[in-house]
């Protein structure tokens, strides 16, 4: 028996930059994802994001407590 000589849809081949498909979301659909240390953002707009982060998802855990 011969193995599959086609790659499913979104299986294989190239990703795609994650700034693009971030860009994407953020135009078709409103979504934004905003790394909280992004150095593109001043000082009062990372705190502001983590402030945001907080209120929707609670406080992050700390790195020793990070659940994989």
């Amino acid at each position: 028996m011969r193995g599959m000589s086609w790659t499913p849809r979104g299986f294989g081949g190239e990703r795609p930059d994650p700034e693009i498909v971030k860009r994407k979301g953020w135009s078709s659909q409103g979504i934004l994802v905003v790394k909280e240390d992004d150095q593109r953002l001043s000082w009062p707009e990372r705190e502001l994001i983590r402030q945001l982060g907080e209120k929707l998802y609670g406080k992050r855990q700390s790195q020793g407590e990070q659940n994989d």
